[in-house]
């Protein structure tokens, strides 16, 4: 049985399910996140907010809630031409994908969290990674998934296991997941700190949050918003 695990953590709505769903399974959890010179930067800070928050308001999860690990990867921004990266405005591009896509975003942080949890010790990776509310991202689906914990294991020679607690529900779900594991009080805190605007707008609030309210992020944080509420009724 496990008991350990790293969780991917960007300080949005997905990420810090997960992590709640990791402290209530996992005996010792540990964090990371990127810097990769994102436009929506004021998640890096809302990272630390949520995390201090959870400390406070969850104390049967705060002795399991270990250290938090912050890498700069600011390479992607180098390499990739993507909206998230770049002032350029949201679109679709040839190939079907929106420019929201950081090409190998997900392999390089994937990676990364394997060498660190080799060091730290730690047996479970977790992310936030989904395939039925997504951009169509294929970083993100669950093949790539499972490509990624089979290379990792090998690479690295220790067996990892690759956990994507969200990959089959989608963001009305992704609300309820978090309110069976927490209650209000999960779900407020999420509300209120989590960040995943990708315009990095924390000065309009809305019933789901923060955020500009017209990016593909808020649009669908809006829709699971509407569907947890209306299952809710």
């Amino acid at each position: 049985m496990h008991t350990t695990a790293l969780v991917l953590f960007s300080g949005g709505q997905d990420s810090t399910t997960c992590l709640a769903d990791a402290l209530a399974k996992y005996q010792r959890v540990e964090t990371i996140g990127f810097d990769y010179g994102q436009r929506h930067r004021v998640e890096l800070d809302a990272r630390l907010t949520v995390l201090a928050r959870l400390r406070e308001r969850f104390p049967q999860w705060a002795p399991r809630l270990g250290d938090d690990h912050l890498l700069s990867v600011d390479v992607l921004g180098q390499v990739s031409a993507s909206s998230l990266t770049q002032d350029i405005a949201f679109e679709m591009q040839a190939n079907g994908l929106p420019n929201t896509f950081v090409p190998g975003r997900n392999l390089l942080f994937l990676t990364l969290a394997g060498a660190l949890a080799y060091r730290r010790g730690l047996e479970v990776i977790v992310t936030g990674v989904c395939e039925t509310d997504f951009s169509g991202y294929p970083d993100c689906r669950d093949d790539t998934m499972k490509a990624l914990q089979v290379a990792l294991t090998l690479g690295m020679d220790r067996r990892f296991v690759i956990e994507t607690p969200l990959m089959w529900i989608d963001k009305a779900q992704t609300w309820a997941m978090a309110h069976r594991l927490g209650g209000d009080a999960l779900v407020g805190l999420i509300v209120e700190d989590t960040h995943t605007c990708y315009l990095g707008d924390r000065t309009q609030r809305h019933d789901w949050g923060y955020g500009c309210g017209s990016c593909p992020a808020c649009e669908l944080r809006a829709r699971g918003w509407a569907g947890y509420v209306a299952s809710t009724l």
